[in-house]
């Protein structure tokens, strides 16, 4: 049946609507893109892209004269991944165990839980200083890492998802002589794989982009993770924006690469997490 009149303008309006949408959404980015290849005479000149004579790789060359760069992406990489890896281990066990099984104070437990995604973080980082310096982990990654160790964000995406998975398998599989532990790491975990690369997805974003802790935490600068580097590029009395830029860039590609590679994971996780309970 050919569609009325009515239902493709609709659709045409909806393409028209999504893609100005994208053109704003693409707009900074592009607009971050060409400030990096551009001189200092020229940043501000043109709005985009400048002439081909003018493209320069200068900015490129400021940045890693002036900073150690590898070093402090080397350093955001171990602190997101290593944070990830962690979250993802007791997010899922304890999404797991909230979702399969009963215990008294399960539902008081769920509702305590969800209430700390209300509190501020800023409100809790003043006991959590407090907490880090007695512990002896200042100016250290265990100080970023630790802190971050459990996602309440991601306990609920995993109990939210594993809800569906039918109670049958796990009573097929202890008949089958599982133990409590296998049957969360070789039948949950590899069932929860959309979710998995969207929790990851989502965790490494957060921890990548965070500043506010680490520039609180690290102290000597062979451990800033790139946030807190490129921050050191902002002067008093003088900023050199094409290098900023330059750096800026260079910091969100391990972002970009990892969302090309678990699109498809992102979007299905959370559509299928996004289930009553």
């Amino acid at each position: 049946m050919k569609p009325n009149r009515l239902t493709v303008f609709a659709r045409g309006v909806t393409y028209v609507t999504l893609c100005l949408m994208a053109a704003l959404t693409l707009t900074p980015l592009l607009w971050l893109l060409a400030a990096a290849f551009k001189g200092q005479n020229e940043l501000f000149h043109y709005v985009f892209f400048p002439p081909p004579g003018l493209l320069t790789v200068v900015n490129f060359q400021e940045l890693w004269e002036a900073m150690p760069f590898g070093r402090y992406m080397l350093n955001s990489v171990f602190v997101a991944s290593t944070t990830v890896v962690v979250q993802l281990f007791f997010g899922s066990l304890a999404g797991f165990a909230l979702a399969k099984y009963e215990f008294k104070g399960k539902r008081l437990f769920m509702v305590l839980m969800l209430a700390t995604l209300m509190i501020p973080g800023q409100v809790t980082m003043a006991p959590l200083y407090e907490l880090i310096y007695r512990l002896g982990l200042m100016d250290s990654f265990p100080g970023l890492i630790v802190p971050q160790a459990v996602s309440v964000f991601g306990i609920f995406l995993f109990r939210q998802y594993l809800l569906q998975v039918p109670d049958e398998l796990m009573h097929a599989a202890r008949i089958d002589g599982c133990s409590e532990f296998r049957i969360y790491w070789d039948i949950m975990m590899p069932i929860s794989r959309p979710m998995v690369g969207a929790f990851c997805l989502t965790s490494f974003m957060a921890t990548w982009n965070s500043f506010l802790w680490p520039q609180i935490i690290l102290h000597h600068s062979g451990r800033f993770t790139l946030p807190v580097a490129l921050n050191q590029l902002v002067g008093q009395y003088q900023q050199e924006y094409g290098t900023l830029m330059a750096g800026t860039l260079l910091s969100i590609l391990p972002v970009l690469i990892l969302f090309l590679l678990l699109q498809r994971e992102f979007v299905e996780g959370l559509t299928a997490g996004a289930v009553k309970g």
